[in-house]
């Protein structure tokens, strides 16, 4: 019954103060970008606050210092909705690889779009164009200073569940020729994807050891993979016994 009240106040807190953020800055659109990555932060310090203080959710940071790595790109496990938030809460200004879908969302996506994300569709006739226009975005934003963050996964999946790596992430590396940092966590022990439950506890988020530029395409995939599930699977079973693992 707690797990529940928490979890109902949670999501009627956290999806007002997103509606509100919507409404109440949709003028900031029309002013330079600079002004709608300030607003950014203020959702998202608002988000951490609601996780914290209504559903007792706190975040372990390992190898934080990683975060002042540049250029890098930043490639992490994808389980739930919540690392895709959380990035703008310790990077200044991220370039975000995300689904073409989202920019589509009325007012959510029209933040995304001023914010200069990357969107990607999820067709195969369009993977070249993709592709290209990722490395381009990807140029633009090293350029800028902006760190790059991928999903290479694409989608979310539940903890422990097999699943895919697509080789975007592999043409960027090989394209930038800088350092990639894997990032392996338990979100989703806590956070599950498309649930209406939300669990307090403390989500580790670990930064692991840099891959550096050098390797082929096959041997990078290969590291990148390794890296991060190993310490995924270390931070799940190390998780809270609440949530069923599969």
């Amino acid at each position: 019954m707690i797990v529940f009240l928490r979890s109902f106040i949670f999501n009627i807190a956290f999806n007002g103060w997103t509606l509100f953020c919507a409404f109440l800055f949709l003028p900031v659109l029309v002013l330079p970008r600079i002004y709608v990555v300030r607003i950014a932060k203020i959702w998202i310090y608002g988000v951490v606050f609601i996780c914290e203080h209504i559903l007792g959710l706190h975040i372990n940071i390992v190898g934080e210092e990683k975060f002042l790595t540049s250029p890098v790109i930043f490639a992490s496990k994808h389980q739930s909705t919540w690392e895709t938030i959380i990035f703008h809460y310790f990077l200044k200004d991220p370039s975000i690889v995300l689904k073409r879908d989202l920019v589509w969302i009325p007012f959510f996506g029209w933040y995304l779009k001023k914010l200069r994300m990357v969107p990607l569709s999820r067709s195969k006739k369009k993977g070249v164009r993709d592709l290209r226009n990722l490395l381009t975005a990807a140029d633009k934003a090293i350029a800028e200073g902006r760190p790059i963050v991928i999903f290479p996964e694409g989608t979310r999946s539940k903890p422990g569940q097999p699943s895919t790596y697509h080789s975007g992430v592999a043409s960027l590396y090989l394209h930038l020729n800088i350092p990639v940092i894997p990032i392996a966590h338990n979100s989703g022990l806590f956070w599950p994807r498309r649930g209406f439950f939300k669990y307090p506890g403390c989500i580790t988020f670990e930064l692991l050891e840099p891959i550096q530029p050098g390797l082929s395409r096959q041997a990078f995939m290969r590291t990148l993979e390794t890296k991060i599930e190993t310490k995924t699977t270390e931070l799940i079973d190390k998780g809270t016994p609440h949530v069923k693992k599969p």
